[in-house]
């Protein structure tokens, strides 16, 4: 595909910009302020998550969501087979910024999937947008890891008035989508036993969850990760009754068909500046991920690699996740 040059904010200016503006935020600039949750404020817990939530009323079901801070909105979209506890780290960090919104997917979490409703991305992102209209949000900053960023991309490419802009982490591409390794999870979850036999056994045994043979080995770098109340609040709401089973698994079935497909003339055409965040130590997604996605947008503030780090380093590494958003913010704010 063949890079388009975007006029604004291009990629050399991106830092130099960024900079620019977090110099204004006095001494110790952007990292005395994104490696913790500012002072005074208690970092959120799973307690504090659960008393947080809020439901939303939508032709697609009650959308669980958790809201944070005040001003333009941000919407924090996660991975599989996650919910929106993944990005408790990032709303302590950045609520002082933005009004973050958290909301569990369609089959995910803790969202209550109207009878015979779809789980598959673009009825994700068409319950986007409802719950964004219900919300009162006209356009959000968005930031996506894993089966949320193909979600990202599609309201991208088919609401783009929706999105101010785009930070992706490790997640599908057009030609990545599904990756391979996702294939045995859509065959256990179209034989019913994906939830039962993998989140059951993991939510059963910590230690295996936390193994190489689990979770943990699989998509986190910390071995300390998925924590004890992170297996918990991810695995006990899909494991709740046959009804939450049985969503979950259409989740994973629908990411077999590739929904980006032919999304690429819109990405092209696309003025919001994304930024790209990777995990390069991430098995489940091509390295060449980064690259293809760097050159796939309109206006792609480039890339930067985390040696390392695995599929969910988002969840880990929270102050990453507020730096390169802050940075993001303030390139985009500033006139081109």
């Amino acid at each position: 595909m063949a890079r388009l040059v975007a006029p604004g904010i291009d990629r050399r200016r991106f830092l130099a910009l960024s900079a620019g503006v977090l110099a204004g935020l006095g001494a110790g600039g952007l990292a005395g302020c994104a490696s913790s949750p500012p002072a005074g404020r208690v970092a959120m817990d799973a307690a504090r998550f659960h008393a947080a939530r809020r439901y939303t009323c939508t032709a697609f079901g009650r959308i669980a969501h958790v809201e944070r801070g005040n001003g333009p909105a941000a919407l924090f979209l996660h991975g599989f087979p996650l919910n929106g506890f993944q990005w408790r780290g990032a709303l302590d960090r950045l609520a002082a910024y933005r009004r973050c919104i958290a909301p569990d997917f369609l089959g995910m979490g803790y969202t209550e999937v109207a009878d015979g409703q779809s789980c598959a991305p673009d009825a994700q992102v068409a319950m986007l947008v409802a719950l964004l209209d219900a919300l009162q949000v006209e356009r959000a900053d968005v930031v996506a890891n894993d089966s949320g960023g193909a979600v990202a991309q599609l309201l991208l490419a088919h609401h783009p008035g929706r999105v101010r802009s785009l930070l992706l982490t490790n997640c599908d591409t057009e030609a990545d989508s599904p990756p391979p390794a996702l294939l045995p999870v859509i065959a256990l979850a179209k034989q019913e036993r994906f939830v039962d036999e993998w989140l059951g056994t993991w939510r059963r045994d910590h230690a295996l969850a936390r193994s190489a043979a689990g979770i943990g080995g699989m998509c986190y770098a910390d071995p300390a990760h998925p924590t004890d109340e992170a297996i918990e609040t991810y695995f006990a709401p899909l494991l709740a009754s046959r009804r939450s089973r049985s969503f979950a698994h259409a989740y994973a079935i629908a990411l077999e068909r590739n929904a980006l497909a032919g999304i690429g003339h819109a990405l092209a055409r696309s003025r919001v500046p994304v930024r790209i965040v990777w995990g390069s130590a991430d098995t489940i997604f091509s390295p060449g991920n980064p690259g293809f996605l760097d050159r796939a947008f309109g206006r792609s503030l480039g890339v930067r690699q985390l040696t390392g780090s695995k599929l969910f380093w988002p969840e880990e590494r929270p102050d990453v996740i507020a730096e390169e958003a802050r940075r993001l913010w303030a390139a985009t704010e500033r006139p081109a």
